[in-house]
Formats: C-alpha cells, structure tokens, sequence
C-alpha cells in the first residue's frame, strides 16, 4: 500500500523497498524504433538518473507552479522526467505527438508552460507553435542543455494539494479542457489497483506488465505507472500496438498483466490460431471496449480473462468502475458493479433515478472528489457543471440489471470513441467550417468493426460535392487536426437536420449518418487517415 502523498514519494518508497528490480523495460523493438538503450531499468539505477533531472531542473530555476510540456512519446525518459519534475513540484502538460501546429499552439497558449522537453525532430515545430501562441516556452530536447527558468512566468501555486499533471481530454464543447491532476490522483490510482481484488489482483511477488497504450493518456501514466510503482512491479511499455508482432514482446517481456483497448482483441482475434496462443505468462488483460460477440472467444483461444472496466481522465480511480469479481458476464458489454468506495447513480433526462440513464459517480465517503480530478483549468464553470447535485456527470448511458450488474450502452456527449481516442465532434465541425468549399458540416460517430468508432461527416458544399473534393478536404483536415480526428467517411448532402432555430439535432444526425454508411454516394477516406512525420 501507498503511504507517501506525492508520486515522487511513493517511487522512492518502491525503490528504497526493491532496489535491484527492474523498474522499467524496453524491448528491443522499441528500442530500435526510438534509437534508445534496451533492457531493463532497475528501481536504483532509475533513481540516479530522476535525482539528476531533479537537481538540473532545481538548478535551472524551476520549481512549484511552473509547468513542463513532455513530447517524448512512449520512451521511458518520460516517465523519469515526470518523477524529476514532481520531486521539485512541477507540473507535466503531456503531448499527443500526433497533434498538429494549431492544436499545439492552442495548448501552449493555454496551459501556459515554461519548457518543453521534446523528441529532437519535433523541437522546430513546438518553437513555432509556442512563438504562434505568444508564450516564452523554451524547448529542450533530450539530453540537451536545459535552459534557465523564466521565473516571471510562474503560475501561482494552487493552494492544498499540487498539481502533478495538467492533461487534456476533448469534450463537447470545442477545443480539448485541461484536467488538473493532483498528486492525490495518481496515488489513488496506484492505492486502487494494488488493492484490487478478483482477476485483477496484482502482489509485491515481481509483478510485470505490457501496455501498448500512450502513456501521455491517464491509463498508462496514472494507473499502468502507479500500479507498478505501488508494488514494486516492472512496466514495459511499447511504442505502440503491433498485431503481428504483439504476442512475441508478451512472452520476451514476461508480462503477467496487461492493458488493452477494444481494438487490440479485434486485431488478435483476426490472426490464424496457432499452437503458440497459450505460450504466455498473462494471469488477465484489463481495458475497456472489446466486441460482446469476440469476448468469450478471445478468452477461449489465448487462455486468460479480460476484464473490462469504466473511468474517464475526470474520474481517475475515485469513480472507477470494473468487472474483475467473478461471476463475471461475458459478452454483454458488461463494466461490473462500483464496489464500496464508488457511489452510483443512473438518471433519466429529467433527472430522476432510473436503472437506464447517465451514470453519475462520485467517491464514497466524506470527499465525493476523493480521486477525481481538481477542475478544468481556466474554466470553473465547466467543472461545476460537470459536478452539479454534488456528482460528477460522466455524459455516458448505462443500464443496471436487477442484481447491481452495470452495462455500457452509448455516449450521451457528443464525443466519438475511435481506438481508445475521445474526438469532439464540435472541434472537427469547427476545423472543417474554415475549408473555402463548406458551407456547412455536421459531424457524427459511425460504428467501426476494428477501431469502435469512425468519424463521419455530413457536408454541404459550396457548389457540386465530389469524391475528388472528399479527398481533398480529408488530406486538407490532416494538415490540421491529429489524424484520428480527420472524416473517415464524407456525405455530401443538400442540409443538415436543424431545428425551426437552426440548432443541430444531434440524435437525427446520427441516425442520418448511420443511414448513409450504407449509400454508394458515401465516400470512405478511412485509407487516408495515416500519422503525419513531422
């Protein structure tokens, strides 16, 4: 169990604890695609190197209010400059490297850092973006010189318990929100999972896990990151998913656990069965999202559970909810029952409780926040809405079954899931309205077999639509926003579903857009939607 209040802290307790285990694992196909050092990085040997970071940062000026952006993608320098960064009480903005010029510029100039740390071949581009923001963000690259703090630019602190993480999430409303994580939630999520109970129980016994996930979202850096560090266990964490090859870094690895998105089963289960299926060391998988029709087969076939649970950034560990107690119901889109220290509710539109409605959590006991994270920076009527009543308002629709049991049905907000990435259809609408030949657009999720969910975007044109201007609007989107959020599907259509006051109906669009996912007209662009080299 956690005893420290600071990540730092509990990382120091681990490795004063076992110093000589191995803390962090790169295999070698990660190492060869990030040009890095593979093998493992004891506890001790990690420790050098974050006390170093620590005293550089310190000495250059940095300290409590300041904020750090980190683009290092899944190198596991990460990890160890968000330990320095939080031995001195400075904050980490993580990047999504698949972001573009605008969408950096438009973090920077709101998460207002002071530095960045950034893989050598993105440095030009953060510099432009920090210069196009109007901020003073110096840019460091790995190993470089640190610049010197420019100490005028310190935020000030924020009273009670600090902030180790600003991240940002996409909502409903635009531009992404940044998340204020506290010190507290990443404990609670190192707390949680070592005290876990059922099939996804982990020990102090040389636990290892494997996550392909991105660790600048909260399920690698808050709950992959701290369940190790709570037990002195070792994470490898690869640069990304690789089906053909996935199975092979699971056993060189020697995983006894990992985390999955709905996508990975999907992608594993389409691969021909073979004899080497049960050669792993894998006790259980948890994630979120698998296909009802693939989880029992997947099971079956690679011979261990999947665990399937529900939390958002908001809620981190405070509202977690998770389907690891057995009897477990297997291909139902089941996410469990919350457990003593998550309180639920599921209410209708008026309000009213309901066993079908948005689900609504908060954290059991004296703190309903216990967990959760500390507001939306610079928007404190967001966070408020998002806590009205005293719960926090998750935006998804759940259904209860008489015994307690909780499945997923849909999402209230208008946030498309693809591949384990939250896209504001707003944020996309107000990209493709800026395309000289749009006169309107309308954005929606479509399902996808493979990634959950697609982007489809219903456009009226200024003049004749065509397949040849699909394509040049999708290519024209990539310049603009990460890939993941460009039109998968285009529909050029006379109008758009509005009201008498020409507001969007969003339930009607959907139904519209899941109409023409079958009409020959449609245009599929999902073989454009590649990541762009900087």
């Amino acid at each position: 169990m956690i005893t420290a209040d600071t990540v730092y802290g509990a990382f120091c307790d681990s490795a004063a604890q076992w110093p000589d285990r191995p803390f962090l694992n790169v295999m070698p196909e990660t190492a060869q695609i990030y040009d890095i050092e593979a093998g493992e990085i004891s506890y001790a040997r990690a420790l050098v190197q974050v006390g170093s970071y620590a005293a550089q940062l310190k000495s250059a000026g940095y300290r409590k209010g300041h904020r750090v952006m980190l683009l290092l993608e899944n190198r596991p320098d990460y990890f160890l400059w968000f330990l320095a960064c939080n031995a001195i009480g400075v904050s980490v903005v993580p990047i999504n490297p698949d972001l573009r010029a605008a969408e950096l510029s438009y973090m920077i100039n709101h998460a207002e850092p002071v530095l960045a740390i950034c893989i050598a071949h993105r440095s030009k581009e953060l510099r432009k973006a920090a210069k196009s923001a109007g901020v003073d963000m110096a840019v460091m690259e790995p190993h470089g010189s640190l610049p010197h703090a420019q100490t005028d630019m310190c935020i000030a602190a924020r009273g009670g318990d600090p902030e180790a993480a600003l991240l940002y999430t996409s909502g409903t409303t635009g531009q992404p929100k940044g998340c204020i994580l506290t010190n507290e939630y990443f404990i609670e999520a190192g707390r949680w999972y070592s005290a876990a109970t059922g099939i996804c129980a982990i020990t102090t016994d040389h636990e290892r896990m494997i996550t392909p996930l991105p660790i600048f979202h909260m399920n690698a850096m808050a709950f992959s990151f701290m369940a190790m560090v709570a037990v002195g266990g070792c994470l490898t964490a690869l640069d990304r998913f690789h089906p053909s090859t996935w199975w092979d870094s699971v056993r060189r690895s020697k995983s006894t656990c990992l985390h999955y998105l709905g996508v990975m089963p999907s992608m594993l289960m389409g691969a021909e069965p073979s004899a080497q299926d049960i050669n792993h060391t894998i006790r259980f998988g948890f994630g979120a999202g698998i296909d009802p029709k693939l989880h029992a087969a997947f099971e079956q076939r690679f011979g261990f559970p999947l665990s399937e649970g529900w939390a958002m950034t908001e809620t981190g560990a405070g509202g977690t909810i998770c389907a690891n107690r057995e009897p477990r119901v297997i291909g139902k889109s089941s996410i469990g029952s919350p457990d003593e220290k998550v309180q639920a509710r599921l209410v209708d539109d008026a309000g009213k409780d309901s066993d079908h409605g948005e689900l609504l959590v908060r954290a059991a006991g004296t703190d309903p926040r216990k967990g959760f994270f500390a507001g939306y920076f610079k928007n404190q009527a967001a966070t408020d809405e998002a806590w009205q009543g005293g719960w926090f308002h998750t935006g998804d629709i759940v259904r209860r079954e008489a015994d307690g049991t909780m499945y997923f049905v849909d999402r209230k907000k208008n946030v498309i899931r693809r591949s384990g990435e939250n896209i504001a259809a707003v944020e996309v609408e107000s990209a493709l309205a800026k395309h000289p030949s749009i006169k309107s657009v309308a954005v929606a999720a479509v399902p996808d077999g493979i990634r959950g969910d697609e982007v489809f975007a219903c456009i009226v044109p200024k003049g004749a639509g065509t397949s040849e201007m699909a394509i040049e609007i999708t290519q024209w989107c990539l310049r603009q926003l990460a890939y993941y959020k460009a039109p998968g599907y285009i529909a050029f259509v006379e109008e758009l579903p509005v009201t008498a006051t020409q507001k969007l109906q969003r339930a009607t669009l959907k139904t519209l857009a899941n109409t023409l996912l079958g009409d020959p007209a449609t245009i599929d662009l999902r073989h454009l939607k590649k990541r762009i080299k900087a």
